[in-house]
Parts: structure tokens; sequence; C-alpha cells
């Protein structure tokens, strides 16, 4: 596990980083574990919140016209593209 520096993205600086994933409450601002899990006094780190699926599914054709799928879209990427998604 790892990321790159966030300053400065093309150094070779990696940080460890190691993640838990815990049931937790939030009421009121106020984040409360909801199992046996102690949490910190203090932290910083990333929050996801998943939300329930929606109760109805979305229509198909929502965005219908609003843009073109482009004849290449499937097709390789160029090589130096490529090379920017794989941190080269």
């Amino acid at each position: 596990m790892g990321q790159t520096c966030l300053e400065c993205p093309d150094c070779a600086i990696v940080l460890a980083m190691s993640y838990r994933t815990l049931e937790v409450e939030i009421d009121h601002g106020h984040v409360v574990s909801k199992g046996p899990e102690v949490l910190p006094d203090k932290a910083s780190g990333l929050l996801t919140i998943l939300n329930p699926p929606p109760s109805q599914p979305r229509p198909i054709g929502l965005a219908k016209g609003q843009f073109i799928v482009p004849e290449d879209f499937n097709a390789p990427l160029p090589e130096d593209v490529l090379q920017t998604f794989e941190g080269k």
C-alpha cells in the first residue's frame, strides 16, 4: 500500500498508509463506533459515506443525445497516456 506525495506527484516519495473499516454512526457531526473498536481521540483521514440505493432504478437513456461515444472509445491508449496512468 502506498500513495505518492500529494505536493509533488512526480517525486519518488511514497507514504505508507493503512486503513481499517469500522461501522460507525454520525450524530450531529460526532462519529461514534457501533462496534467494540475504540476510536482515537484525534485522527485525520478520508470518510466514505455509503448511502442506500435509490428506491427506484434510474431510467434507461437518461442522458440520451447529450454526448456521443467516439468510434475509437475501446482503442488502446497512446503510449504516453498509458505511461502516465502507470506512474512512469
